[in-house]
């Protein structure tokens, strides 16, 4: 690796922390937010981000490959499917939030990446090998466990995990990049978002400039928490490989769930303590298997490329 691509993979590991690790702790944001209706702050989340997603766009001078995707019906009717699912994804996890339910928050986005293997297999065709077939069955323990235990389906982590997992599945036929995809999605949500915020101030219970100067800040703010780390991500994203990146996904859920028990006070149950640790096991193996393959594909493409240069240079 030359220092050139040293330094670019360093860059991409600081992007990449700064992205999980603001997600990790974004659940303080919401909870500073959580005397105002979770309905509301996801409206406003829309909202602001439509405006900040926009001049960022523009800023940065991808304005006409936005204004472009106006002929790409294909790729627009995948991502208004994608902001159904980010809308939902969004709401369920403010709301867990918002209810003390940080943990259960913290074990969607643990399971999301076994979910992702999973729908791969159902949908894509992808074939599973033997380490991602305990990782997936160890996931499914775990959730099963605390099914039985608990005596109610786990329906905040199945529900962000499937919701985000379905998302990164469809936004796959759309390519289109983060930045552009996020602001068509919140261009979609947009008249739902308005009309609803519109609804709740002639109702007389909108939260805007009706509680404190803090609040109105903050949920003005719901655009910067949703739109600033996702350039972060997309910054890491095209310096570090995949796999570097899936390791450091974890960051994410564990600062979740570190804050929900040493900040918020959430018990940690005897269930949790038999599915948290299958949950963790599986992404140990999950890390190290996708870390191999990558290694063993790079090895090959290593050897590939001198007997192909080889080849050109004989003939």
């Amino acid at each position: 690796m030359s220092d050139i691509d040293r330094k670019s993979a360093r860059t991409g590991v600081l992007f990449a922390l700064m992205a999980y690790g603001f997600w990790g702790i974004v659940p303080m944001y919401f909870k500073a937010v959580g005397h105002v209706p979770a309905t509301q702050v996801l409206a406003h989340r829309v909202v602001w981000a439509v405006l900040l997603t926009l001049a960022m766009t523009f800023w940065i001078g991808r304005g006409g490959e936005l204004v472009a995707l106006r002929k790409r019906p294909r790729a627009l009717g995948v991502l208004a499917i994608t902001s159904v699912l980010i809308a939902v994804n969004w709401f369920v996890y403010i709301w867990a939030i918002v209810t003390n339910r940080v943990m259960e928050a913290s074990l969607g986005y643990y399971i999301n990446p076994i979910v992702n293997v999973a729908l791969g297999v159902l949908f894509l065709g992808e074939r599973l090998r033997q380490v991602q077939i305990v990782c997936v069955a160890l996931a499914a323990t775990a959730v099963g466990y605390l099914t039985w235990k608990l005596g109610a389906v786990p329906y905040i982590p199945l529900t962000l995990a499937f919701s985000f997992g379905s998302y990164a599945l469809l936004r796959k036929k759309a390519p289109v990049d983060a930045l552009q995809g996020l602001t068509v999605e919140c261009i979609f949500l947009l008249p739902l978002a308005t009309g609803f915020l519109l609804f709740e101030e002639s109702a007389g219970r909108g939260a805007f400039m009706h509680v404190d100067r803090k609040t109105t800040l903050l949920l003005m703010g719901a655009g910067a928490v949703t739109s600033i780390p996702l350039l972060w991500f997309s910054a890491a994203a095209k310096r570090l490989r995949l796999s570097t990146m899936g390791f450091l996904q974890y960051v994410a859920p564990s600062l979740q769930f570190l804050l929900a028990v040493m900040l918020y006070g959430e018990v940690f149950t005897a269930a949790h303590k038999v599915a948290f640790p299958l949950i963790w096991i599986a992404l140990a193996l999950y890390s190290w298997d996708t870390w191999r393959a990558s290694h063993e594909a790079a090895k090959l493409e290593g050897v590939a490329k001198p007997a192909l240069n080889q080849g050109v240079t004989e003939n």
